[in-house]
Protein backbone atom coordinates (compact mmCIF):
# COMPACT_ATOMS: atom_id res chain seq x y z
CA UNK A 1 0.00 0.00 0.00
CA UNK A 2 1.45 3.67 -0.96
CA UNK A 3 2.34 5.28 2.51
CA UNK A 4 0.34 8.84 0.81
CA UNK A 5 -3.06 6.13 0.91
CA UNK A 6 -2.25 5.25 4.62
CA UNK A 7 -4.67 5.84 7.68
CA UNK A 8 -3.42 8.15 10.20
CA UNK A 9 -5.16 8.59 13.79
CA UNK A 10 -3.74 12.17 15.40
CA UNK A 11 -4.60 12.52 19.20
CA UNK A 12 -4.48 15.69 20.63
CA UNK A 13 -6.74 17.49 23.09
CA UNK A 14 -5.83 20.33 21.62
CA UNK A 15 -8.54 21.91 18.59
CA UNK A 16 -5.70 24.27 16.85
CA UNK A 17 -3.01 21.03 16.76
CA UNK A 18 -5.80 18.74 15.35
CA UNK A 19 -6.94 20.50 12.38
CA UNK A 20 -2.93 22.05 11.48
CA UNK A 21 -2.38 18.14 11.25
CA UNK A 22 -5.19 17.30 9.51
CA UNK A 23 -4.92 19.69 6.85
CA UNK A 24 -1.22 18.95 6.45
CA UNK A 25 -1.29 15.48 6.45
CA UNK A 26 -4.09 15.54 4.20
CA UNK A 27 -2.46 17.58 1.71
CA UNK A 28 -0.07 14.98 1.05
CA UNK A 29 -2.56 11.89 0.37
CA UNK A 30 -3.44 10.34 3.69
CA UNK A 31 -6.62 9.15 5.12
CA UNK A 32 -6.83 11.32 8.47
CA UNK A 33 -8.98 10.82 11.48
CA UNK A 34 -8.79 12.84 14.90
CA UNK A 35 -9.16 12.04 18.57
CA UNK A 36 -10.00 14.74 21.36
CA UNK A 37 -8.86 12.38 24.18
CA UNK A 38 -7.77 8.66 25.21
CA UNK A 39 -11.54 7.31 25.44
CA UNK A 40 -12.34 8.56 21.77
CA UNK A 41 -8.59 7.04 20.75
CA UNK A 42 -9.74 3.43 22.13
CA UNK A 43 -13.48 4.11 20.74
CA UNK A 44 -11.51 4.46 17.05
CA UNK A 45 -9.50 1.73 17.27
CA UNK A 46 -12.94 -0.59 17.56
CA UNK A 47 -13.25 0.68 13.59
CA UNK A 48 -10.71 0.25 11.04
CA UNK A 49 -7.58 -0.27 12.07
CA UNK A 50 -5.05 2.83 11.30
CA UNK A 51 -1.91 2.36 9.84
CA UNK A 52 -0.03 4.60 12.25
CA UNK A 53 -1.26 6.64 15.80
CA UNK A 54 0.01 10.46 16.16
CA UNK A 55 0.00 10.57 19.70
CA UNK A 56 -0.23 13.27 22.48
CA UNK A 57 1.28 12.80 25.71
CA UNK A 58 -1.02 15.14 27.66
CA UNK A 59 -4.06 15.85 28.24
CA UNK A 60 -6.80 17.97 29.90
CA UNK A 61 -6.39 16.38 33.40
CA UNK A 62 -2.48 16.51 33.44
CA UNK A 63 -0.73 18.99 31.00
CA UNK A 64 2.77 18.36 32.19
CA UNK A 65 3.64 14.79 32.93
CA UNK A 66 3.04 12.77 30.51
CA UNK A 67 1.22 9.72 32.11
CA UNK A 68 -1.57 10.23 30.54
CA UNK A 69 -0.13 9.40 27.33
CA UNK A 70 1.83 6.95 28.85
CA UNK A 71 -0.92 5.23 30.10
CA UNK A 72 -2.62 5.68 26.58
CA UNK A 73 0.02 4.05 24.65
CA UNK A 74 -0.03 1.15 26.87
CA UNK A 75 -3.53 0.50 26.60
CA UNK A 76 -3.20 0.81 22.69
CA UNK A 77 -0.16 -1.82 22.39
CA UNK A 78 -2.49 -3.95 24.77
CA UNK A 79 -5.17 -3.71 21.45
CA UNK A 80 -2.67 -3.39 18.81
CA UNK A 81 0.43 -4.58 19.22
CA UNK A 82 1.45 -4.07 15.80
CA UNK A 83 0.07 -0.88 15.33
CA UNK A 84 2.92 2.20 14.62
CA UNK A 85 3.11 4.82 17.53
CA UNK A 86 4.83 8.68 16.94
CA UNK A 87 4.41 10.40 20.31
CA UNK A 88 4.44 14.12 20.45
CA UNK A 89 6.16 15.89 23.14
CA UNK A 90 6.65 19.45 24.18
CA UNK A 91 9.94 20.91 23.31
CA UNK A 92 12.38 20.03 26.07
CA UNK A 93 10.53 16.85 27.13
CA UNK A 94 13.15 14.38 26.02
CA UNK A 95 12.72 12.38 28.75
CA UNK A 96 9.66 11.75 28.40
CA UNK A 97 10.10 10.90 24.61
CA UNK A 98 12.49 8.44 25.44
CA UNK A 99 10.29 6.89 28.27
CA UNK A 100 7.64 7.14 25.39
CA UNK A 101 10.10 4.80 23.07
CA UNK A 102 11.04 2.43 25.69
CA UNK A 103 7.53 1.66 26.44
CA UNK A 104 7.07 0.63 22.47
CA UNK A 105 6.59 4.31 20.95
CA UNK A 106 8.30 3.98 17.39
CA UNK A 107 9.53 7.60 17.53
CA UNK A 108 8.45 11.23 18.92
CA UNK A 109 8.16 14.88 17.44
CA UNK A 110 8.68 18.19 19.33
CA UNK A 111 6.09 20.84 19.29
CA UNK A 112 6.10 22.65 17.44
CA UNK A 113 7.42 20.68 15.11
CA UNK A 114 8.91 21.21 11.36
CA UNK A 115 6.82 19.89 8.78
CA UNK A 116 9.49 18.28 6.54
CA UNK A 117 11.02 16.37 9.15
CA UNK A 118 7.20 15.00 10.67
CA UNK A 119 6.02 13.96 7.27
CA UNK A 120 9.62 11.90 6.68
CA UNK A 121 9.21 10.40 10.60
CA UNK A 122 5.61 9.15 9.76
CA UNK A 123 6.93 8.00 6.10
CA UNK A 124 9.44 5.89 7.61
CA UNK A 125 7.33 4.45 9.92
CA UNK A 126 4.52 3.85 7.35
CA UNK A 127 7.06 1.73 5.33
CA UNK A 128 8.84 0.04 8.28
CA UNK A 129 5.59 -1.35 9.01
CA UNK A 130 4.47 -2.33 5.88
CA UNK A 131 7.20 -4.02 5.07
CA UNK A 132 7.30 -6.26 8.13
CA UNK A 133 3.82 -7.10 7.33
CA UNK A 134 4.84 -8.45 4.17
CA UNK A 135 7.74 -10.63 5.60
CA UNK A 136 5.32 -11.58 7.82
CA UNK A 137 2.98 -13.02 5.19
CA UNK A 138 5.72 -14.60 2.96
CA UNK A 139 6.69 -16.13 6.35
CA UNK A 140 3.01 -17.66 7.13
CA UNK A 141 2.49 -18.54 3.22
CA UNK A 142 6.18 -20.24 3.48
CA UNK A 143 5.09 -22.10 6.50
CA UNK A 144 1.87 -23.85 4.07
CA UNK A 145 4.40 -25.19 1.96
CA UNK A 146 6.63 -26.84 4.75
CA UNK A 147 6.69 -30.63 4.77
CA UNK A 148 3.50 -32.21 4.30
CA UNK A 149 1.70 -29.46 3.00
CA UNK A 150 -0.04 -28.99 -0.36
CA UNK A 151 1.90 -26.77 -3.03
CA UNK A 152 -0.49 -23.86 -3.59
CA UNK A 153 -0.04 -22.01 -6.84
CA UNK A 154 -0.81 -18.74 -6.57
CA UNK A 155 0.58 -16.51 -9.31
CA UNK A 156 -2.70 -14.03 -9.07
CA UNK A 157 -4.06 -11.26 -6.78
CA UNK A 158 -7.03 -13.19 -6.44
CA UNK A 159 -5.31 -16.73 -5.52
CA UNK A 160 -2.77 -14.59 -3.09
CA UNK A 161 -5.52 -13.00 -1.02
CA UNK A 162 -6.89 -16.68 -0.52
CA UNK A 163 -3.61 -17.81 0.75
CA UNK A 164 -3.14 -14.74 2.91
CA UNK A 165 -5.99 -15.90 4.06
CA UNK A 166 -5.49 -19.27 4.66
CA UNK A 167 -2.01 -18.38 6.09
CA UNK A 168 -4.37 -16.33 8.62
CA UNK A 169 -6.25 -18.36 9.46
CA UNK A 170 -5.06 -22.05 9.23
CA UNK A 171 -3.58 -22.08 12.64
CA UNK A 172 -6.94 -20.81 14.52
CA UNK A 173 -9.54 -23.88 15.07
CA UNK A 174 -12.32 -21.43 13.86
CA UNK A 175 -14.96 -23.33 11.19
CA UNK A 176 -13.69 -22.56 7.70
CA UNK A 177 -16.72 -22.82 4.80
CA UNK A 178 -15.09 -23.07 1.36
CA UNK A 179 -16.89 -21.73 -1.28
CA UNK A 180 -16.39 -21.92 -5.40
CA UNK A 181 -17.48 -23.96 -8.46
CA UNK A 182 -16.52 -27.28 -9.20
CA UNK A 183 -13.14 -28.28 -10.00
CA UNK A 184 -11.51 -25.06 -8.48
CA UNK A 185 -9.36 -27.05 -6.11
CA UNK A 186 -11.60 -26.86 -2.72
CA UNK A 187 -10.16 -30.09 -0.99
CA UNK A 188 -6.80 -28.46 -1.65
CA UNK A 189 -7.44 -25.70 0.50
CA UNK A 190 -8.99 -27.86 3.09
CA UNK A 191 -5.87 -29.57 2.78
CA UNK A 192 -3.55 -26.41 3.08
CA UNK A 193 -5.84 -25.22 5.49
CA UNK A 194 -5.53 -28.50 8.18
CA UNK A 195 -1.34 -28.13 7.38
CA UNK A 196 -1.07 -24.83 8.72
CA UNK A 197 -3.02 -25.64 12.00
CA UNK A 198 -2.05 -26.49 15.29
CA UNK A 199 -3.50 -30.34 14.49
CA UNK A 200 -1.08 -31.00 11.22
CA UNK A 201 0.47 -33.88 12.89
CA UNK A 202 -3.19 -35.21 13.58
CA UNK A 203 -5.49 -37.41 10.85
CA UNK A 204 -7.07 -35.07 8.84
CA UNK A 205 -10.54 -37.09 7.17
CA UNK A 206 -12.94 -36.11 3.99
CA UNK A 207 -16.51 -37.57 3.74
CA UNK A 208 -18.58 -35.67 0.52
CA UNK A 209 -22.15 -35.38 2.46
CA UNK A 210 -23.93 -35.21 -0.82
CA UNK A 211 -22.43 -38.80 -2.30
CA UNK A 212 -23.97 -41.22 0.29
CA UNK A 213 -27.64 -42.22 1.27
CA UNK A 214 -28.80 -40.55 4.54
CA UNK A 215 -28.83 -43.38 6.78
CA UNK A 216 -25.18 -44.48 5.60
CA UNK A 217 -23.52 -41.22 5.70
CA UNK A 218 -24.93 -41.06 9.25
CA UNK A 219 -23.27 -43.90 9.89
CA UNK A 220 -20.37 -42.94 8.73
CA UNK A 221 -20.16 -39.48 10.69
CA UNK A 222 -21.06 -40.76 13.59
CA UNK A 223 -20.37 -44.66 13.71
CA UNK A 224 -23.02 -47.48 14.91
CA UNK A 225 -23.38 -49.64 17.11
CA UNK A 226 -23.16 -53.72 16.86
CA UNK A 227 -26.99 -54.35 15.52
CA UNK A 228 -28.22 -50.83 14.84
CA UNK A 229 -29.35 -52.00 11.50
CA UNK A 230 -29.49 -55.40 9.58
CA UNK A 231 -25.54 -55.16 8.20
CA UNK A 232 -23.99 -53.96 11.72
CA UNK A 233 -22.72 -57.38 12.52
CA UNK A 234 -19.92 -55.30 14.66
CA UNK A 235 -19.71 -51.63 16.02
CA UNK A 236 -17.97 -49.15 14.12
CA UNK A 237 -16.51 -45.56 14.92
CA UNK A 238 -17.42 -42.73 12.93
CA UNK A 239 -15.67 -39.88 11.09
CA UNK A 240 -15.65 -37.87 14.22
CA UNK A 241 -14.24 -40.30 16.44
CA UNK A 242 -11.82 -41.15 13.88
CA UNK A 243 -10.80 -37.43 13.23
CA UNK A 244 -10.41 -36.77 17.18
CA UNK A 245 -7.81 -33.93 17.99
CA UNK A 246 -7.61 -33.12 13.81
CA UNK A 247 -9.24 -32.22 11.42
CA UNK A 248 -12.75 -33.53 9.36
CA UNK A 249 -13.49 -32.26 5.88
CA UNK A 250 -17.13 -32.05 5.14
CA UNK A 251 -17.35 -32.01 0.90
CA UNK A 252 -20.75 -30.50 -0.93
CA UNK A 253 -21.99 -30.17 2.70
CA UNK A 254 -25.30 -28.30 0.76
CA UNK A 255 -26.21 -31.72 0.21
CA UNK A 256 -26.63 -32.94 3.58
CA UNK A 257 -30.55 -34.52 4.66
CA UNK A 258 -32.05 -31.81 6.83
CA UNK A 259 -32.46 -34.40 8.90
CA UNK A 260 -29.29 -35.11 9.84
CA UNK A 261 -28.42 -31.36 9.94
CA UNK A 262 -29.65 -30.83 13.54
CA UNK A 263 -27.23 -33.71 14.52
CA UNK A 264 -24.45 -31.69 12.62
CA UNK A 265 -25.79 -28.60 14.51
CA UNK A 266 -25.25 -30.00 18.09
CA UNK A 267 -21.36 -31.98 17.71
CA UNK A 268 -20.14 -28.20 16.43
CA UNK A 269 -21.59 -26.59 19.42
CA UNK A 270 -20.69 -29.29 22.18
CA UNK A 271 -18.37 -31.97 20.65
CA UNK A 272 -20.60 -34.64 22.21
CA UNK A 273 -22.90 -37.12 19.86
CA UNK A 274 -23.88 -40.91 19.67
CA UNK A 275 -23.20 -43.51 17.38
CA UNK A 276 -26.42 -44.87 15.58
CA UNK A 277 -27.82 -47.21 17.87
CA UNK A 278 -26.23 -46.39 20.91
CA UNK A 279 -27.28 -44.28 24.17
CA UNK A 280 -23.62 -43.33 25.03
CA UNK A 281 -22.50 -40.14 24.88
CA UNK A 282 -19.10 -39.55 22.92
CA UNK A 283 -16.84 -36.49 23.16
CA UNK A 284 -14.67 -35.62 19.71
CA UNK A 285 -12.59 -32.40 19.56
CA UNK A 286 -12.78 -31.94 15.84
CA UNK A 287 -12.23 -28.76 13.40
CA UNK A 288 -14.77 -28.57 10.75
CA UNK A 289 -13.89 -27.41 7.45
CA UNK A 290 -16.69 -27.55 4.70
CA UNK A 291 -17.20 -26.95 1.03
CA UNK A 292 -19.95 -26.20 -1.58
CA UNK A 293 -20.61 -25.23 -5.22
CA UNK A 294 -24.34 -24.09 -3.97
CA UNK A 295 -25.18 -20.72 -2.85
CA UNK A 296 -25.93 -21.57 1.07
CA UNK A 297 -27.95 -18.35 1.35
CA UNK A 298 -30.36 -19.70 -0.89
CA UNK A 299 -30.70 -22.94 0.23
CA UNK A 300 -31.45 -21.30 3.03
CA UNK A 301 -34.36 -19.16 2.01
CA UNK A 302 -35.63 -22.29 0.59
CA UNK A 303 -35.80 -24.08 3.28
CA UNK A 304 -33.21 -26.87 2.36
CA UNK A 305 -30.41 -25.73 4.90
CA UNK A 306 -30.77 -24.66 7.94
CA UNK A 307 -29.93 -21.59 8.87
CA UNK A 308 -28.17 -21.91 12.49
CA UNK A 309 -25.68 -24.50 10.69
CA UNK A 310 -24.43 -22.37 8.14
CA UNK A 311 -23.88 -20.07 10.93
CA UNK A 312 -21.83 -22.55 12.48
CA UNK A 313 -19.92 -23.73 9.46
CA UNK A 314 -18.68 -20.73 8.00
CA UNK A 315 -17.38 -18.77 10.75
CA UNK A 316 -15.19 -17.62 8.31
CA UNK A 317 -15.68 -17.83 4.44
CA UNK A 318 -13.16 -18.41 1.75
CA UNK A 319 -14.32 -18.02 -1.94
CA UNK A 320 -11.90 -19.78 -4.27
CA UNK A 321 -12.23 -18.29 -7.84
CA UNK A 322 -12.89 -19.65 -11.09
CA UNK A 323 -9.99 -20.37 -13.29
CA UNK A 324 -10.92 -17.56 -16.07
CA UNK A 325 -10.74 -14.78 -13.05
CA UNK A 326 -7.40 -15.89 -12.28
CA UNK A 327 -5.48 -16.14 -15.82
CA UNK A 328 -1.88 -15.98 -14.10
CA UNK A 329 -2.39 -19.01 -12.63
CA UNK A 330 -3.08 -20.82 -15.98
CA UNK A 331 0.61 -21.63 -16.97
CA UNK A 332 2.09 -21.55 -14.12
CA UNK A 333 -0.85 -24.82 -13.27
CA UNK A 334 -0.45 -26.33 -16.26
CA UNK A 335 3.94 -26.68 -15.87
CA UNK A 336 3.32 -28.28 -12.51
CA UNK A 337 0.87 -30.90 -13.89
CA UNK A 338 3.09 -31.29 -17.17
CA UNK A 339 6.03 -32.25 -14.97
CA UNK A 340 4.15 -34.24 -12.23
CA UNK A 341 2.95 -36.48 -15.24
CA UNK A 342 5.53 -37.09 -17.36
CA UNK A 343 7.36 -38.79 -14.77
CA UNK A 344 4.14 -41.46 -14.44
CA UNK A 345 4.11 -41.54 -18.18
CA UNK A 346 8.18 -41.76 -18.77
CA UNK A 347 7.65 -38.94 -21.66
CA UNK A 348 10.63 -36.51 -22.13
CA UNK A 349 8.15 -33.01 -22.71
CA UNK A 350 10.57 -30.26 -22.30
CA UNK A 351 7.04 -27.91 -21.82
CA UNK A 352 4.45 -25.76 -24.07
CA UNK A 353 5.41 -24.10 -27.20
CA UNK A 354 3.92 -21.20 -27.88
CA UNK A 355 0.49 -22.06 -29.91
CA UNK A 356 -0.14 -24.00 -26.71
CA UNK A 357 0.51 -21.27 -24.25
CA UNK A 358 -1.74 -18.85 -26.05
CA UNK A 359 -4.22 -21.55 -26.28
CA UNK A 360 -4.54 -22.83 -22.45
CA UNK A 361 -4.67 -18.42 -22.11
CA UNK A 362 -7.50 -18.40 -24.73
CA UNK A 363 -9.53 -20.88 -23.53
CA UNK A 364 -12.59 -19.98 -20.38
CA UNK A 365 -11.91 -23.44 -18.80
CA UNK A 366 -15.64 -23.84 -17.36
CA UNK A 367 -14.39 -27.09 -15.60
CA UNK A 368 -11.64 -25.17 -13.53
CA UNK A 369 -8.25 -26.77 -12.36
CA UNK A 370 -9.76 -30.36 -12.81
CA UNK A 371 -10.30 -29.38 -16.67
CA UNK A 372 -6.80 -28.06 -17.08
CA UNK A 373 -5.25 -31.20 -14.76
CA UNK A 374 -7.37 -33.49 -17.80
CA UNK A 375 -6.03 -31.44 -20.49
CA UNK A 376 -2.99 -31.42 -19.72
CA UNK A 377 -2.71 -35.54 -19.20
CA UNK A 378 -4.04 -36.14 -22.52
CA UNK A 379 -1.92 -33.59 -24.23
CA UNK A 380 1.32 -35.60 -22.71
CA UNK A 381 -0.12 -39.02 -24.05
CA UNK A 382 -0.95 -37.43 -27.80
CA UNK A 383 2.88 -35.31 -27.93
CA UNK A 384 5.02 -37.06 -30.25
CA UNK A 385 7.80 -34.22 -30.06
CA UNK A 386 9.67 -32.70 -27.06
CA UNK A 387 7.10 -29.59 -26.65
CA UNK A 388 3.65 -30.23 -26.41
CA UNK A 389 1.25 -27.85 -29.19
CA UNK A 390 -2.42 -26.72 -29.44
CA UNK A 391 -3.18 -30.02 -31.49
CA UNK A 392 -1.86 -31.83 -28.63
CA UNK A 393 -4.23 -30.21 -26.08
CA UNK A 394 -7.43 -30.52 -28.79
CA UNK A 395 -9.50 -27.96 -26.63
CA UNK A 396 -13.00 -27.21 -28.38
CA UNK A 397 -13.26 -24.08 -30.46
CA UNK A 398 -15.30 -21.19 -29.17
CA UNK A 399 -13.88 -21.95 -25.42
CA UNK A 400 -16.23 -24.97 -25.20
CA UNK A 401 -15.54 -27.71 -22.75
CA UNK A 402 -12.57 -30.30 -23.34
CA UNK A 403 -13.15 -33.32 -23.15
CA UNK A 404 -11.61 -35.03 -19.70
CA UNK A 405 -9.82 -38.45 -20.63
CA UNK A 406 -12.43 -40.29 -18.45
CA UNK A 407 -15.31 -39.17 -21.04
CA UNK A 408 -13.66 -40.69 -24.03
CA UNK A 409 -14.51 -44.10 -24.94
CA UNK A 410 -12.14 -46.37 -25.85
CA UNK A 411 -13.06 -46.14 -29.92
CA UNK A 412 -13.00 -42.22 -29.39
CA UNK A 413 -9.90 -42.51 -28.01
CA UNK A 414 -8.57 -44.64 -31.02
CA UNK A 415 -9.63 -42.46 -33.75
CA UNK A 416 -8.30 -39.32 -32.05
CA UNK A 417 -4.42 -41.30 -31.99
CA UNK A 418 -5.27 -42.53 -35.09
CA UNK A 419 -6.44 -38.49 -36.78
CA UNK A 420 -3.28 -36.74 -34.79
CA UNK A 421 -1.19 -39.75 -36.39
CA UNK A 422 -2.31 -39.32 -40.16
CA UNK A 423 -1.99 -35.62 -39.30
CA UNK A 424 1.31 -35.74 -38.21
CA UNK A 425 2.96 -38.20 -40.73
CA UNK A 426 0.88 -37.31 -43.66
CA UNK A 427 -0.54 -40.97 -44.86
CA UNK A 428 -1.95 -44.10 -43.74
CA UNK A 429 1.20 -45.82 -44.45
CA UNK A 430 3.71 -43.72 -42.27
CA UNK A 431 1.09 -43.67 -39.27
CA UNK A 432 0.48 -47.31 -38.92
CA UNK A 433 4.29 -47.60 -38.89
CA UNK A 434 4.58 -44.77 -36.24
CA UNK A 435 1.13 -46.35 -34.24
CA UNK A 436 3.16 -50.46 -34.45
CA UNK A 437 0.58 -51.33 -36.86
CA UNK A 438 0.31 -53.40 -40.06
CA UNK A 439 -1.43 -51.44 -43.23
CA UNK A 440 -3.74 -54.16 -43.17
CA UNK A 441 -4.73 -53.36 -39.52
CA UNK A 442 -4.70 -49.80 -40.41
CA UNK A 443 -6.80 -49.86 -43.20
CA UNK A 444 -9.05 -52.07 -41.17
CA UNK A 445 -9.34 -49.20 -38.35
CA UNK A 446 -9.41 -46.66 -40.48
CA UNK A 447 -12.92 -48.38 -42.00
CA UNK A 448 -14.32 -49.47 -38.74
CA UNK A 449 -14.29 -45.71 -37.36
CA UNK A 450 -15.25 -43.97 -40.64
CA UNK A 451 -11.60 -42.07 -41.19
CA UNK A 452 -10.96 -40.80 -44.34
CA UNK A 453 -6.79 -41.16 -45.03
Amino acid sequence: MPTSAARILISDDQTGVRESLRLLLKSEGYKVETAASPEAVLAALEGPRPDLLLLDMNYTRDTTSGQEGLDLLARVQAREPELPVVVMTAWGSIDLAVEAMRRGAKDFIQKPWENARLLATLRTHLELAGALRRTRQLEAENQLLREGAPTLVAASPAMRRVLDLVARIGPSDASVLITGENGTGKSLLAQALHAASSRADRPLLTLNAGGLAEGVLESELFGHAKGAFTDAKAARAGRFELADGGTLFLDEIANAPLTLQARLLRVLETGEFERVGSSRTLRADVRVLSATNADLEAEVEAGRFRQDLRYRLNTIEIHVPPLRERPEDILPLAARFLEARAGRYRKAVAGFDAGAEKALLAHSWPGNVRELTHAVERALLMASGPWITAADLMLAPGNGRSPALEDLSMEDMEALLIRKALARHGGAAAAAEALGLSRSAMYRRLAKLGIRA
